[in-house]
């Protein structure tokens, strides 16, 4: 019986193991099938305290991984595919096993959607992302485009504004999604210029590699156009990575974790939600880091309050 199973190696589940590791809950950490999460494919972060020069995603998570080890965090390279709960406890599948836990962190995170074009991997944190929070300040004074029609894409639009000498807002449609007062929020920004009924079809790259321009294709007319920009936003939503706790775990109509108000708690007893499985609204590395705080604190509570120490 393991004290605590924490699912998720990003800033919450890390985090989260710090504490639970200072605690002396020497808890199991499962890496899943993206280890280190959206951080590990991030160039430059600067945005997260405590590094006035930046840091970089990947050393940013290896660094609190060590940090978590040094504590006594257990990591092991294997994915949840199934929960169960038992009368004081809950079950963990892993690779066709089943493991016990007393309490469970689930920091499972969720995952951009992309477009499926080519070199869409290599390509990211070199003129591909999916926040603008992040790396708008990134493309100051250049082109940008956001492509999307919904609320997340009239915000980031709207935000790069303030960086970008001009955001092209690429949509499938003739309107946009999102809801009124979004749309004119950004159709009324003189720095945003809509590109209707239009599919990005190819990244164009530079000798460095890095993006120099796109390949539209207008849907209704079918011909086939070159926009010269520096950075593509992709804004067509997040999947939160919840698929094992369907049905198991109460979910919002997305699909992200529900948490009890003013707690990490989920519906069953001993099984909290920290970072973007949770959180559709912030997504930030340090409001899943404090997430993932939170959840820990919790699970030490509720493993006391059970008599497990």
């Amino acid at each position: 019986m393991e004290k605590v199973i924490i699912l998720g190696t990003g800033c919450a589940g890390l985090t989260a193991a710090i504490y639970a590791a200072r605690a002396n809950l020497t808890p199991l950490v499962l890496e899943g099938a993206e280890p280190g999460g959206q951080l590990s494919t991030t160039t430059l972060v600067e945005n997260y305290p405590g590094f006035k020069d930046g840091v970089m995603g990947p050393e940013l998570i290896m660094q609190m991984k060590a940090q978590a080890e040094r504590f006594g965090a257990r990591f092991q390279y294997a994915e949840c595919t199934g929960l169960k709960r038992g009368e004081k406890h809950v079950s963990v599948e892993v690779e066709g096993k089943w493991i016990d836990t007393s309490s469970l962190i689930v920091a499972s995170g969720a995952s951009a959607k992309w477009l499926g074009l080519d070199r869409e991997r290599e390509l990211r944190g070199h003129g591909l992302t999916s926040c603008a929070t992040c790396d708008g300040a990134f493309y100051r004074n250049v082109p940008v485009c956001v492509v999307g029609g919904g609320d997340s894409a009239a915000e980031e639009a709207t935000f790069l504004t303030r960086f970008a000498s001009k955001v092209y807002l690429i949509h499938r449609r003739d309107t946009l999604r999102a809801s009124k007062v979004m749309i004119q929020r950004v159709l009324d920004n003189p720095k945003v210029e809509p590109v209707w009924n239009s599919a990005l079809t190819e990244y164009l790259t530079d000798d460095e590699g890095h993006m120099r321009a796109v390949k539209l294709k207008n849907l209704v007319t079918g011909v086939e156009s070159e926009l010269e920009m520096k950075c593509v936003f992709v804004a067509i939503g997040h999947t939160p990575n919840t698929a094992p706790f369907k049905g198991i775990l109460d979910l919002d109509e997305n699909g992200y974790l529900l948490q009890q108000p003013g707690s990490t708690a989920t519906n069953i007893p001993g099984v909290f939600a920290a970072g973007d499985v949770s959180d559709h609204r912030y997504r930030q590395a340090v409001t899943a880091s404090g997430q993932g705080c939170a959840a820990a604190l919790d699970a030490e509570r509720y493993l006391a309050d059970i008599g497990v120490h």
